[in-house]
């Protein structure tokens, strides 16, 4: 199945557990998920391909508060709250020649240090797998989605898009490319998996509050699992177990990303929790996902061989 973006497809700065779903497919199937990004101020000049459906999403109104346009949400039949959605990240692929990055006043790591919108328009090439900055220097890329989420509970109401939660979101955790799994918490009836807020590169920490913004296309298979304990977002690459903390406080989101890691480490191996503690001491890392979305993110990874 295929979902494409447009403007009835795409949600706008919003997650709505009473949002419809745009396509419902089964547990297990694939996906392929066509994504936007962007307002009219980031259009670039001639010369570059506009996805014709951003210029309609635009026609149709723009959102009184930033956020991100997403595409979904696709329901998956028989998901219940309680239940686990395994997201597999089959393949993820550019959907133009052109992204974005720019500061914006008190927004960003520094919000009091650049008093002066500035924006920049990279070239992508797809062929090359690289970006052209305007000064000449060329970045590999490594496109993944910033925001992939389920749907928030219903009690939350509509929340907007750009704090990460219990339901995903806004992660900017740009281990999350092709052949990574993230795993979140269902806790609406079809869990309702929206995506978008495509990156072409971004660094850890995002620090200036935008990656390369780019569209994308991602293809996914979702499948419902009830034999796992996860109750917060986790991912795992080919070679790396990954745990998450989001919250204002960096130390707060260190703490809990460790301690599901030291919970993860002490099922998987049968040692116990102070051993566990002390070998993520010894082999496991902590990054700065990313610190620009109110809720800051931290997440810690560990070598799967070690386990």
């Amino acid at each position: 199945m295929i979902v494409d973006a447009g403007p009835k497809t795409c949600h706008w700065g919003f997650f709505d557990a009473d949002l419809p779903p745009v396509a419902t497919i089964a547990s297990g199937d694939e996906v392929t998920i066509n994504t936007v990004s962007g307002g009219p101020n980031v259009l670039p000049f001639k010369g570059y391909h506009i996805p014709p459906e951003l210029l309609e999403i635009h026609a149709g109104g723009i959102p009184a508060t930033p956020g991100h346009i997403l595409t979904g949400p696709v329901a998956v039949a028989g998901a219940m709250p309680g239940d686990v959605l395994q997201i597999d990240i089959l393949d993820v692929r550019l959907r133009q020649d052109w992204g974005y990055t720019f500061i914006r006043p008190l927004s960003g790591t520094l919000p009091l240090d650049f008093p002066q919108m500035q924006q920049m328009t990279i070239a992508l090439d797809n062929a090359r797998n690289e970006a052209t900055l305007p000064w000449g220097l060329k970045l590999p890329l490594a496109p993944f989605f910033g925001v992939m989420a389920v749907a928030p509970p219903a009690s939350w109401g509509r929340i907007p898009t750009i704090e990460p939660r219990t339901h995903g979101g806004n992660l900017d955790n740009k281990e999350l490319v092709a052949g990574t799994t993230l795993y979140l918490p269902v806790l609406v009836e079809g869990a309702l998996f929206s995506c978008g807020d495509g990156h072409g590169a971004q660094g850890d920490g995002e620090v200036c509050v935008t990656a390369i913004e780019t569209a994308l296309q991602g293809r996914f298979r979702l499948t419902i699992r009830r034999d796992l304990d996860v109750t917060y977002p986790e991912t795992e690459t080919q070679t790396h177990l990954i745990t998450m903390g989001m919250h204002p406080d960096l130390d707060v989101c260190v703490e809990m990303a460790l301690r599901r890691m030291i919970t993860l480490v002490s099922q998987r191996t049968g040692i116990s929790r102070a051993e566990a503690y002390m070998l993520c001491s010894l082999a496991a890392d902590l990054r700065i996902t990313q610190t620009v979305n109110l809720e800051k993110g931290v997440h810690m990874m560990i070598g799967k061989s070690l386990l």
